[in-house]
């Protein structure tokens, strides 16, 4: 069979040694189509990113790069604007026919933290070899907020894929019809290189509230805290103001909202990409990755909004409500999970609508 692995097919690669780790898997860290990755006991801090290329392991460029040496045991902040790298617990020994890709998980993305897996001989952040056999590192850099993480702190995740998982878009039509993947925006244009996604900067209506801006110079958030943290410390809220647009200011961090409601249907998984570079000069969704089950109905969905994380780049940019900003690829599963997202697996963001981070509380977060 090809498509994406399962929880059952990753929870079957750690009894057979394809994925090895001193500690036993964490109880929710198997996602329906994903695996949250582990920080190991070391980070480091280092001058600039990098790449090993072809020729090279990590650690032989970590050693004419490193600042100084963090033990995480006890849990360390790392700093706004720096960059770290750790090694992480899981160590992979793939099938030749087995790749894989990684991505933020989105409570990563939401407090704008930056990071990236990179592996021996690697040509690319976040891409996994079919084959690769060793080990898996993170590159870390949080943005806006400084953060405090730990020994087995979860920022990273990884999809697993056997051979050729991509739906072309006349097939991904046919899922459309019979499953309403997206709706509520652009419906006679929603399949185009993927489904679209388009932003809403209306609300419900005049004065509603639409997004939220990031603060600057905040206390720390820990990674592992959840609903710790009092959101006015460390957003400012945004309100349709009667013209449903928004200049992004540059190097500013934003928290929006998509127009349509998303829905992966049980067999297929997707993952949110840029929609065109060429297009405007931000970045849209560090946290790709939308499990089997998402907006699902017998999940508790009824079609979620995609939550965007949003960051200009360069200069301000004006951006409009409709706009598209990205795009969902959607992928066939090997089969289906047998727990979909949402289903009693510490999913935080089922039948989402504009939400900050886990880290906030909640009726703070309704509230601000």
């Amino acid at each position: 069979m090809t498509g994406i692995l399962p929880a059952k097919a990753i929870k079957a690669m750690f009894a057979s040694r394809a994925i090895k780790a001193d500690k036993e898997p964490d109880g929710d860290q198997i996602q329906p189509a994903s695996l949250d990755l582990r920080l190991g006991v070391k980070a480091w801090r280092v001058r600039a990113s990098f790449l090993p290329g072809p020729d090279a392991k990590v650690e032989d460029k970590l050693e004419k790069l490193i600042l100084h040496e963090i033990d995480l045991s006890m849990g360390a902040v790392l700093e706004t604007n720096c960059v770290y790298i750790v090694k992480l617990q899981e160590v992979l020994n793939l099938q030749e026919d087995l790749s894989a890709t990684a991505n933020p998980k989105s409570s990563t993305g939401r407090i704008d933290v930056f990071t990236r897996v990179i592996t021996d001989h690697g040509r690319a952040f976040d891409r996994v070899e079919a084959g690769y056999t060793g080990p898996l590192y993170a590159e870390i850099s949080p943005k806006t907020f400084p953060v405090l993480v730990r020994e087995g702190s979860r920022l990273s995740q990884i999809r697993f894929r056997n051979g050729d998982t991509a739906i072309n878009d006349e097939d991904l039509t046919e899922v459309h019809i019979q499953h309403t993947l997206v709706s509520g925006g652009k419906d006679e244009d929603a399949i185009n290189n993927g489904v679209q996604v388009s932003i809403d900067l209306k609300g419900a209506g005049k004065n509603s509230l639409i997004g939220y801006r990031a603060k600057r110079h905040t206390g720390v958030i820990d990674v592992d805290r959840k609903d710790a943290q009092g959101p006015e410390d460390f957003w400012e809220p945004l309100y349709n103001r009667g013209d449903a647009t928004l200049i992004l200011d540059p190097n500013e961090f934003y928290i929006l909202v998509s127009q349509e409601a998303i829905h992966v249907p049980p067999l297929y998984a997707a993952e949110m990409v840029p929609f065109d570079p060429l297009v405007g000069e931000f970045r849209v969704h560090y946290a790709g990755f939308f499990d089997p089950g998402f907006g699902h109905s017998t999940a508790g969905g009824t079609g979620s909004r995609a939550v965007l994380e949003v960051r200009s780049h360069d200069v301000p940019f004006i951006v409009e409500h409709g706009q598209t900003v990205g795009r969902l690829v959607y992928e066939h599963m090997e089969e289906v999970p047998e727990t979909l997202y949402g289903e009693g697996i510490g999913s935080n963001y089922q039948g989402q609508a504009l939400k900050l981070s886990k880290h906030f509380r909640s009726k703070e977060t309704a509230g601000a």
